[in-house]
């Protein structure tokens, strides 16, 4: 099972060639538990392209959008999307079925536009920050804000949460993640954070805790609305928690 879920969260959560393998809930639970350590392995990539790029010179704000378009390239821009197709369906004051069809349509709204750009801006805005600190700070601050993107995925998978739809990822993945992994996952994450900022310890965990937090009640609300979880939301939850923790990283 623990297997077929590794080979599971590469394949959806990056766009490394690997065979799927077996694929039902008990794999998509592992893949969900996993999730975490997949983005802090997508996050010392990015790490390392954004103090290359900072070695050879490029200017800090050039430097991050490329790191920020890397990781967009290395996920299939999927949680991006995500973030738009979600975003229209607030915007659009909808509920339920009306919802879940904006969420469906290939086109993007206003709202989607506005959020996917604004969301952009501040990654890599807070990226161009970074490589003035030690490179070990810089690494972890990149590894924490993907891993923990990625963890407030698992927690929209956990156990009591539904799908919104009787198909897709939402079904696939919704309720297959219990309490063990979700303590794992989030006190590796907050150790991977107290190396962030140098000097302060505190910042890193509380700025990923935060975000975390931030997700988990967007997803409340997302599944008062549509009724559960889909990939658009998963999605979702990853870009704003990943967004949210680079801002806190960088605050003096």
């Amino acid at each position: 099972m623990w297997w077929a879920g590794v080979r599971l969260a590469v394949t959806t959560f990056t766009v490394l060639p690997v065979r799927a393998g077996r694929i039902d809930r008990a794999a998509a639970g592992a893949a969900m538990s996993l999730a975490a350590g997949v983005g802090a392995a997508l996050g010392a990539v990015l790490a390392g392209a954004l103090l290359v790029l900072a070695a050879a010179g490029a200017p800090p704000l050039v430097a991050g959008a490329v790191t920020v378009a890397l990781g967009a390239l290395l996920t299939r821009g999927l949680h991006l999307d995500g973030l738009a197709d979600t975003a229209d369906a607030l915007g659009s004051y909808r509920s339920g079925p009306a919802a879940l069809d904006i969420m469906k349509k290939p086109d993007v709204g206003p709202f989607g536009v506005a959020t996917l750009v604004l969301a952009l801006l501040v990654q890599a805005a807070a990226l161009a920050a970074l490589p003035d600190r030690p490179w070990h700070a810089t690494l972890a601050s990149v590894v924490t804000a993907t891993a923990v993107g990625r963890l407030a995925a698992t927690w929209a998978c956990r156990r009591g949460v539904p799908a919104a739809r009787p198909e897709g990822l939402g079904a696939l993945v919704a309720g297959t993640v219990g309490p063990i992994p979700l303590a794992v996952g989030t006190a590796a994450v907050v150790v991977v954070a107290a190396a962030a900022v140098p000097g302060r310890p505190w910042q890193g965990p509380v700025a990923a805790v935060a975000a975390l937090a931030v997700a988990l009640v967007l997803t409340r609300h997302v599944v008062r609305r549509v009724g559960g979880i889909t990939g658009d939301v998963l999605g979702a939850a990853i870009e704003v928690t990943t967004t949210l923790t680079y801002v806190g990283l960088v605050l003096d």
